[in-house]
């Protein structure tokens, strides 16, 4: 992550940060097996590459033992599509993650 090499941030956000991406990539699989499921008619490999990422770290985030919990999980994705993305990105990222949410068993948070 080129990110860090140019940027200071604090090491337990970097940690953090390094943990999202590595395992949406560990994961790509099924993070992509729920997209295409949850992602109506659009096809993956014909959403845009920056709402395809967000919603990739975005499940990652969803599916791991509960750190955030899943609306501001949501809120992060929206912000950040807002900030990167395009026009309907927004709503788009939105409509997946909220109907992935609704699938996902709800989770008891980790005791630290």
């Amino acid at each position: 992550m080129t990110f860090f090499a140019h940027n200071r941030v604090d090491a337990d956000v970097e940690a953090f940060a390094r943990d999202l991406f590595e395992g949406a990539v560990v994961n790509i699989d099924q993070l992509n097996r729920l997209l295409r499921e949850h992602a109506d008619d659009r096809r993956l490999e014909r959403m845009a590459a920056i709402d395809r990422n967000i919603l990739r770290v975005a499940l990652y985030e969803l599916l791991r033992p509960p750190e955030t919990p899943p609306a501001a999980v949501i809120n992060e994705a929206l912000e950040v599509a807002r900030r990167f993305s395009g026009g309907d990105s927004v709503e788009f990222v939105n409509g997946v993650l909220d109907a992935i949410r609704e699938t996902l068993v709800p989770r008891e948070p980790q005791s630290k």
